[in-house]
């Protein structure tokens, strides 16, 4: 369909339905809703694709709904930034981009928008309501509709194998990346690209939408002040990052005081920065290239990319850490339920769920943090005022929450309510992945065996804080007016 130099891997495609490509339809539509953004994006590379053999126009619709699950000003405003970031790249392209956002539970959506189009093309993502979404959308379809997987350095349906342990999925990762580093996406796929203008008739019925209109979502979680979404936000936040803070990253990215953390997270999520041009970046700056990769892969932590330690220490959390919460996601359809637990974390947590808690607290004093603990009570108002917790106080927040919880079930809720309603990067596969490693997935056992804890790893205030230095920490967030 395409030259080499342009084609999207086979192994990142997957047709959502049976239907068939409609030649005479008035235009290939992509439809944006987990990689928004225009660089570095295989959906949108193999649209134009679709639509340069077609002679097609293209028509990329960056959809929001607002019945979503935690649907909040703060999410909104976050996507609305990125909107509002997309009208601009792609302005004098040979896209016509249009940012669809429900105003209101029933209103017009993309479902209106297929009838015209030769083929749908939309981002593979395997967490949240998208899979759902996708699916309803090809079910009501008449063309087909390809989804496309963009969000790794590894597709994540190039294995049906459900990795239990980082290391495992590390030798897997050292075994597949060389040949997938070597297919990455066109940084600008509309660059040089011409196609056939969107008719005016066309461009006069689709919908207008002011993205400053408040919208029918939770208003009580406000959004984070200062904080911009979109594509150019997340790369002036990436090269702020590599410019300041990945010298000291290694050592510091779990120090309270040293401000080592990327604060890529939410760009990441919301599709607004490619973890293919934070590795652009990463190899630029290291004058790397794939002949520094170790010989054999043997799932070690340093030294397999021949890089220097703090970029490696990086790579594992953004490479590693984070495409494992994509392969638990696309092979395990119960991969946000307690029952995925390992064994062996299901069997002590049972043996233990009758211990007595000296402290239990509700869903309301967690979320207020109301809690007796100071250090716990500061790193939920993190959460609460700036939509993250710290790298190191994000486990020990959970820890506790299990540990004043009536059951290891409840505690899971809580802490899946309290992510995915306050923090930017929640209801993402990675996010899963920490919660549920505070209940034993992708740990191990640890002795002694503890009440409440069993040989689930436990963790503490007292022992955080001798390891840390969370003075200024406490004065930031301990006050219940932060």
């Amino acid at each position: 369909m395409n030259t080499h130099e342009r084609s999207v891997p086979q192994t990142r495609i997957r047709k959502a339905n049976a239907m068939p490509v409609v030649p005479s339809a008035e235009y290939v539509l992509y439809w944006m809703v987990a990689n928004r953004r225009r660089r570095f994006n295989f959906a949108l590379q193999h649209a134009v694709n679709w639509a340069a053999e077609l002679r097609k126009p293209l028509l990329v619709v960056e959809g929001l709904n607002c019945d979503y699950p935690w649907a909040s000003d703060r999410i909104h405003a976050f996507v609305v930034g990125g909107m509002q970031s997309n009208a601009k790249a792609f302005r004098g392209t040979a896209a016509s981009y249009i940012p669809l956002v429900q105003l209101a539970p029933r209103d017009v959506g993309i479902h209106e928008l297929t009838a015209d189009a030769s083929i749908v093309v939309t981002d593979d993502y395997p967490a949240f309501v998208i899979p759902k979404w996708t699916e309803t959308m090809a079910s009501r379809s008449n063309v087909l509709v390809e989804c496309v997987d963009g969000s790794g350095l590894l597709p994540f349906r190039e294995t049906s194998r459900t990795f239990q342990t980082a290391h495992s999925f590390r030798r897997f990762l050292q075994t597949r990346l060389p040949t997938e580093l070597e297919q990455a996406p066109l940084a600008d796929s509309l660059d040089g690209i011409d196609l056939p203008k969107l008719p005016k008739r066309i461009r006069a019925g689709l919908p207008s939408v002011d993205l400053q209109r408040r919208v029918a979502v939770d208003h009580s979680v406000g959004e984070i002040r200062g904080l911009e979404g979109g594509e150019a936000a997340a790369q002036r936040r990436l090269l702020e990052f590599l410019d300041t803070s990945l010298m000291t990253y290694a050592e510091g990215h779990n120090k309270v005081e040293a401000g080592s953390s990327s604060g890529l997270s939410p760009y990441l999520h919301f599709g607004h920065l490619s973890v293919h041009d934070v590795f652009g970046e990463l190899t630029r700056r290291e004058r790397w290239h794939s002949g520094r990769l170790g010989a054999k892969s043997n799932g070690s932590r340093v030294g397999w990319w021949g890089m220097r330690a703090d970029t490696e220490a990086f790579l594992d959390q953004i490479v590693t850490w984070r495409e494992l919460g994509f392969n638990r996601c696309a092979t395990d359809p119960v991969f946000d339920q307690f029952s995925s637990l390992p064994d062996w974390a299901l069997r002590t947590l049972e043996k233990h769920k009758s211990d007595p808690r000296k402290h239990s607290y509700s869903l309301d004093d967690f979320e207020g943090a109301a809690t007796h603990d100071p250090l716990w009570n500061a790193a939920q108002r993190e959460l609460l005022t700036t939509g993250t917790i710290h790298n190191y106080l994000r486990m020990l927040w959970g820890k506790k929450i299990l540990e004043w919880s009536a059951a290891p079930e409840d505690a899971l809720g809580v802490m899946i309510q309290l992510n995915n309603k306050f923090a930017l990067d929640g209801r993402d596969p990675n996010s899963y992945s920490g919660i549920f490693w505070i209940l034993g997935r992708y740990d191990r056992p640890w002795g002694p065996e503890r009440p409440i804890f069993g040989t689930v790893r436990y963790m503490s205030s007292e022992n955080t804080a001798r390891k840390l230095n969370v003075r200024s920490y406490l004065n930031r967030f301990g006050n219940r007016s932060a």
